[in-house]
Parts: structure tokens; C-alpha cells; sequence
């Protein structure tokens, strides 16, 4: 048995059983014996299933944004507003899609070009953005005709239960299939499969590395969504103090664990001082407290051993030279595994804290000389997945914008897009999610000759 912590109190919330690659094996051979007759399913009736999962998701908001915070420690307003909704989002993104013609056949030449479902698809999750990770997977590979094994992280799986009740409500028995486990039990086996057709996985990049190199045994389909350093990058005519805040707000978004967060803050060297102040100064209001309290704006990480890496990445910080204007290493409640919003100025692109994705709330504040330093380096990690930048001028910061190697820009403060593609470039992953591009990763494409 698996127990499940809440990371708040330290209690153990509930039990499941782990999972074995006989699990897997079955589960896969369950999907297997679905897919020709889901596959086959008029597109019509696909996309009423998917409806029928976003009326689910509806109706179940409340709980499963309490599920969330109880099981990984969100802010419960959080849950209720982000978490639980942009799932929604997504669901409605995919069904609009299909029912705006998305599988008709494509006529080029001679040919007629047709979208087909890749087969049985492996999802397998993590647990800092669960149901909406689920919801970006599992809803888009069953809308192309595709049958699914869900394998979530075990430190979130009461989501996932809530999220399989609702999609066995939708669609027919054997077309949808959930296996709690750990990733090198569960995962590993559904990665190595040879009746599973596509992985796609989100997670830290080095377990990535590790599904990639499981699946090219049977040269599946692999997408990964992976981790992530991204920049933020305040432009000299920007106004720095509503930058300075909501990247600090960024940065610490979901207790610091989200891989698209801007976890290093770019600022012209002159006002590199004053950025730190005033990061410090927004840091202060992120009090580390209870998370099922609506009034919290940061909880704890997930776990003890999140905690400890967290922490740890402080210390090295420290160690290498990096000014510590925020926060620290201690603990600031005496249970739950929380850690102190942490702001670092003085940081260089070679230090550890500036390369390495610590999944926590800490920021970093670069100095940089000009433009051109800025963009340089921004890209100076081996990650790619967000970006920011602030100008009062939208056409240079569109320019800087385009600069940036990475996934996705957001200037300034642009809404986050449930339609448009999310994904990275680099070692921050491979393949899309949302909208017309998340449907496009469980297509194959056939082309006829007439």
C-alpha cells in the first residue's frame, strides 16, 4: 500500500494499492480489445463524450479542487479558481475543435489526407497541476478515437479517481483505464508496452529522459512535457514595479511548483537593487499558512523530500554567492512541509540556482547589461518552456519575444491560452497540449491516392 500525506499536517489522508506491471499488462490488453470499436465511433458521438466529461467536471468542481489541496497542498482558492477550472477550459478547447470539422479528410492533389487515432495511448501524470495535466491528455487522446491507461502520479491519486469516475460516466466500459503506481513500476512497464502505441508523459525532465529511452524499445510515439527555468524579462522602458510584482506572484504560483514559472527575474543591471527590494517586498506577502484556509496565497510543498530539495537549493545558493534578500533555508511553521518564499539577488547565469529547476518558491533577480545580455541570457539553460517580458513598447517586447527559445511568451502579463499550444523546446520536452495541437499528438496521418 502507498499512503497519501497531506503535506499541510503530515497526516496520512488515505491508502492505495500499488500497482504491478500485471496491472499495467492488463489494463493495456483491456484497452487493447476497446479500440476498434471507439476508433470507429462517429466523430459527433466523441464529441458528446467529451461534453458529458465537462458537465462532470462541473459538477464536481468543489470536490475536486478540495481533493487537490488536501492531497498537495494548493491554496484552496487556488484550486476553486485555476486548478479546477482550466481543465474545464481545455475539455471545451478539444470539443470545439472536433466539432468544427477538425477530422475531415484534407484533399491535396490526387490525395485525400485523413487523421486517424494512434491506438492504445499511455498518459501518465504528475501531481502539481493533476487534473489539469489528466484532463490535457486523456480528453484529447480520447476525442481523436484512441483508448487510454491513465497511470497518475501516486502523491495526487485522489484526483485521478474523481477524474476516472467521471470519464467512465462518458464513454464505453474498456476505452478508459486507471493504474495507480510509482514511475519506475507502472510507468516504466506502460512505457515499455509493446501494445501501447504512444507515452505521453509530463514530468522533471530527467524522468523524461527515462520514458524516452524505455519507449524507443517498440519506437512508440513519445511527447513530453518536462521541466523548466524560465525567464522573465523586464525591458528597461518597463514599469519595473508591476513587473517586479507579478513575476514574484509567478514565480510562487501554486507554492512554486509549476514548470512554467518565471523563476529567474531579468532586470537592467541599474535597477537591479531596487528589483530586489521590491521583490523582497512581495515576497513578504506570500505567509507560508494553511492551504484549506481561502485567505492563503502559499502553501507547503508536496512532500518532505520536495521540501528538503527545495531547501537545499537555498543553501547552495548561499554557498555560491548569491545575495539572500528573502526568506532561507528554515522552516517557517513547525509541521507541514513548508518553506519560506525565498527572493536571491547578485545571481549569475552559472550558478546552480540559475540553471537547475528547484520547483519551489524561490526567485532569482539577473542583472543584465543590455538587450542583447538579456536574451542571452534567458537562453542560457537547457530549458525552454515560458517566458515573460515587460515593455511599454509592444512591438519591442514582440521582438524580444520571438528571441526567447522557448514554448510560450507572455508579455506583459498576457492571459493564460487554453487554446494555444503548450510545450516546450529543448530538454524542456517535445509535442504540444491544448486545443488543435493537443489533438494533432494523437493523430497519425494516413494520405489515399484517388
Amino acid at each position: 500500500m502507498i499512503e497519501v500525506v497531506n503535506p499541510a499536517t503530515e497526516e496520512v489522508v488515505g491508502t492505495l494499492a500499488e500497482g504491478t506491471p500485471a496491472d499495467a499488462d492488463a489494463a493495456v490488453a483491456t484497452a487493447v480489445a476497446a479500440f476498434p470499436a471507439w476508433s470507429r465511433t462517429p466523430v459527433d458521438e466523441r464529441a458528446k463524450a467529451v461534453r458529458t466529461i465537462i458537465d462532470g467536471l462541473r459538477e464536481r468542481s468543489g470536490e475536486l479542487a478540495e481533493t487537490m489541496t488536501r492531497e498537495m497542498g494548493t491554496p484552496l482558492t487556488f484550486s476553486r479558481k485555476v486548478q479546477a477550472v482550466n481543465p474545464v477550459a481545455i475539455a471545451e478547447g478539444v470539443a470545439d475543435v472536433l466539432e468544427r470539422g477538425y477530422f475531415s479528410p484534407e484533399e491535396i492533389g490526387n490525395s485525400l489526407v485523413f487523421r486517424e487515432p494512434v491506438g492504445v495511448v499511455a498518459a501518465i501524470t504528475p501531481w502539481n497541476f493533476p487534473l489539469q495535466q489528466m484532463v490535457a491528455k486523456v480528453v484529447p487522446a480520447l476525442a481523436a478515437g484512441n483508448t487510454v491507461v491513465l497511470k497518475p502520479s501516486e502523491l495526487a491519486p485522489g484526483t485521478a479517481d474523481l477524474l476516472a469516475g467521471i470519464v467512465a460516466a462518458a464513454v464505453p466500459e474498456g476505452v478508459f483505464g486507471l493504474v495507480h503506481g510509482t514511475g519506475p513500476v507502472v510507468g516504466e512497464a506502460l512505457a515499455a508496452h509493446p501494445d501501447v502505441d504512444m507515452v505521453s508523459f509530463t514530468g522533471s525532465t530527467r524522468a523524461g529522459r527515462r520514458v524516452s529511452a524505455v519507449a524507443a524499445g517498440t519506437v512508440k510515439r513519445v511527447a513530453l512535457e518536462l521541466g523548466g527555468k524560465s525567464a522573465c524579462v523586464v525591458l528597461d522602458d518597463a514599469d519595473l514595479g508591476r513587473a517586479v510584482k507579478i513575476a514574484v506572484a509567478n514565480a510562487f504560483m501554486n507554492n512554486g511548483q509549476a514548470c512554467s514559472a518565471w523563476t529567474r527575474l531579468l532586470v537592467p543591471a541599474d535597477r537591479h537593487d531596487e528589483a530586489v527590494e521590491l521583490a523582497a517586498q512581495a515576497a513578504a506577502r506570500y505567509t507560508p499558512a494553511d492551504p484549506a484556509d481561502p485567505s492563503t496565497r502559499i502553501g507547503p510543498v508536496v512532500s518532505k523530500a520536495q521540501r528538503d530539495r527545495v531547501t537545499g537549493y537555498i543553501r547552495q545558493g548561499v554557498e555560491e554567492g548569491a545575495t539572500l534578500a528573502a526568506g532561507g533555508p528554515d522552516a517557517p511553521l513547525p509541521r507541514g512541509f513548508y518553506v519560506t518564499p525565498t527572493v536571491f539577488g547578485d545571481v549569475t547565469p552559472e550558478m546552480t540556482i540559475a540553471q537547475e529547476e528547484i520547483f519551489g518558491p524561490v526567485l532569482s533577480v539577473m542583472p543584465y547589461a543590455d538587450e542583447d545580455d538579456a536574451v542571452r541570457i534567458a537562453n542560457s539553460t537547457i530549458y525552454g518552456l515560458a517566458g515573460g517580458v515587460f515593455s511599454a513598447d509592444t512591438d519591442r517586447a514582440m521582438r524580444v519575444a520571438r528571441r526567447l527559445r522557448t514554448g510560450q511568451v507572455d508579455i506583459n502579463a498576457a492571459a493564460f491560452n487554453t487554446s494555444a499550444p503548450f510545450g516546450g523546446y529543448r530538454q524542456s520536452g517535445n509535442g504540444r497540449e491544448f486545443g488543435r495541437f493537443g489533438l494533432d499528438e494523437f493523430c497519425e496521418i494516413k494520405s489515399i491516392q484517388r
